[in-house]
């Protein structure tokens, strides 16, 4: 059986704004992130694993944000093009397991549905996917409240 295991990792800073969009899923708060697409920081660590795991870049690379049909996207298109790579190249994913960095906004309240969005996109079962959140007990950019940061595991396996 060939088994692979990738790493994804992201930073995005917050900007003025009233919700960040993490795993897909809209939170209110009094800022939002700032990115060339939707910065969903969790969802572009998790499709970076998966990118990793196939020896196959980054979504900088497929997707540039040099390229004006990015900005603004939803990251769910960029994670659909890694999970389909993967089925292409006859992978499956066995889970993912995703952490994001962060004091607030507060994970915890909003990790079930995450995990069932993330889960859905990628056409896995929930307990295939993890999210989950630690903070950085106030220290670094994350801890000043400066923006999030997320890195992923992906687990795929060709049988």
């Amino acid at each position: 059986m060939d088994i692979r295991l990738g790493n994804g990792f992201d930073v995005h800073r917050f900007e003025e704004g009233d919700h960040v969009i993490l795993c897909g899923i809209r939170i209110p708060y009094s800022k939002k992130l700032n990115g060339h697409s939707d910065a969903d920081v969790a969802m572009h660590a998790v499709t970076d694993a998966i990118y990793g795991a196939l020896a196959d870049g980054d979504i900088g690379q497929h997707f540039p944000p040099s390229d004006p049909q990015w900005k603004g996207a939803d990251s769910a298109v960029f994670l659909k093009h890694a999970v389909g790579l993967a089925a292409e190249r006859g992978y499956q994913i066995s889970n993912i397991d995703c952490t994001i960095i962060c004091e607030l906004p507060k994970i915890g309240p909003h990790a079930a549905q995450m995990r069932a969005q993330m889960a859905d996109l990628m056409g896995l079962d929930t307990d295939q996917v993890s999210v989950k959140a630690t903070t950085s007990e106030t220290l670094g950019f994350t801890g000043r409240g400066e923006g999030i940061a997320s890195l992923a595991t992906a687990a795929l396996c060709k049988p």
